[in-house]
């Protein structure tokens, strides 16, 4: 059973004055950190579900919204994932410290695995949840690119959501500057990849393109048969949880 916050999350001013929202939970061993995938935020179930884990074993946890997402500030359509993956940055940077885990989900997997690469000595583990890296390149068609550089976004409906689906060129661009699987992933912290193999939204191969590209040696991909893109069902939340067990105390 899963409850989300009643009190109202805490803010952390950006440089620029934006404020980000988070939800910051202090306790043992290192800091689960929870990245919400695209067009999702910080109170969804999966997050909220891990939290409430986190806070009746002690555990210290952080989760946030990206700057115009969920409670923070700022526009939706001004953000790229290059800015998102600094939001992430700064709060680790400035509210934690120690050692991280990251639990990313969809989108969330990329900015993870974006996030261990510029802080390797911080991440001391990662779990992807349906995680999307290069999402720009193999989730987009030829017309939808054609669309993006004609009309400088795509407005899809969404099936997860009352919001359509809205992709801005600038984001898509900056996914094409921080591809990972054309190459070697230089990470070397553990990692584990679930994935539903009935996810309509992101192909479970991708999950295996991503531990063979990995550079450590302990990678783990699990995949759940009828799982779906959100694995959010209490049987899908029960193995996230023993998954984040297993790399807290490592």
């Amino acid at each position: 059973m899963t409850h989300a916050d009643t009190a109202p999350p805490a803010y952390f001013a950006r440089p620029d004055g934006l404020r980000l929202a988070y939800r910051h939970s202090r306790g043992v061993g290192p800091t689960i950190v929870f990245l919400p995938g695209y067009m999702s935020d910080m109170e969804g179930g999966k997050a909220v579900a891990l939290h409430d884990w986190a806070r009746g074993q002690g555990r210290s946890m952080l989760r946030l919204d990206y700057a115009g997402n969920g409670a923070s500030e700022g526009r939706f359509v001004d953000g790229t994932l290059a800015s998102w993956r600094d939001d992430v940055l700064l709060l680790i940077d400035r509210l934690i410290e120690g050692p991280v885990v990251l639990v990313g989900s969809s989108m969330g997997g990329w900015l993870a695995l974006l996030i261990a690469l510029a802080r390797p000595d911080r991440v001391a583990g990662i779990v992807g949840i349906a995680a999307a890296p290069d999402f720009t390149t193999w989730g987009f068609t030829d017309a939808d690119k054609a669309l993006l550089h004609t009309e400088g976004r795509i407005e899809e409906p969404t099936p997860y959501g009352d919001q359509p689906y809205v992709t801005t060129l600038a984001f898509w661009q900056s996914g094409q500057t921080l591809l990972l699987l054309e190459d070697d992933i230089a990470i070397n912290c553990p990692v584990r990849l679930l994935h539903g193999q009935c996810d309509p939204d992101v192909p479970w191969e991708i999950a295996l393109r991503t531990a063979g590209r990995l550079r450590s040696s302990d990678v783990q991909t699990l995949l759940i048969k009828d799982g779906d893109h959100r694995l959010s069902r209490d049987s899908d939340i029960a193995v996230l949880i023993r998954t984040v067990v297993s790399l807290l105390d490592i």
